[in-house]
């Protein structure tokens, strides 16, 4: 079973990407070439992963926990639904997902 995911690149965008169930949300916006710098390589201990569920979305996924929680204070443009893409691994329930890229993103990779 594959699991669709339309990523919204920070220039407001549509990127449509295919995952499988136990991907991670992270790797996948990777490669599919957005700017998630994810420098901590999903430890949680950055912020640069940082993503905005769809408003729809946000209340299906597991509660963030209080350590993503904290490094969302870092994240910048964080808003109601903002989660660490790093901390989401990918469902089925999740098909059809929509996420957002911030616009105030800046990827150090690509500098």
């Amino acid at each position: 079973m594959s699991i669709t995911v339309t990523f919204i690149d920070p220039r407001g965008n549509p990127v449509t990407a295919v995952a499988e169930p136990g991907d991670n949300l992270l790797r996948l916006g990777q490669a599919a070439g957005l700017p998630l710098e994810g420098t901590c390589e999903g430890q949680m201990a950055c912020s640069t992963c940082h993503v905005i569920v769809a408003g729809d979305w946000f209340d299906r996924l597991a509660a963030a926990s209080e350590e993503e929680e904290d490094m969302l204070d870092f994240a910048a443009g964080v808003r109601r639904t903002s989660r660490l893409s790093c901390q989401i691994d990918l469902t089925g329930d999740m098909d059809g997902m929509t996420v957002s890229v911030p616009p105030e993103t800046s990827d150090a990779r690509r500098m």
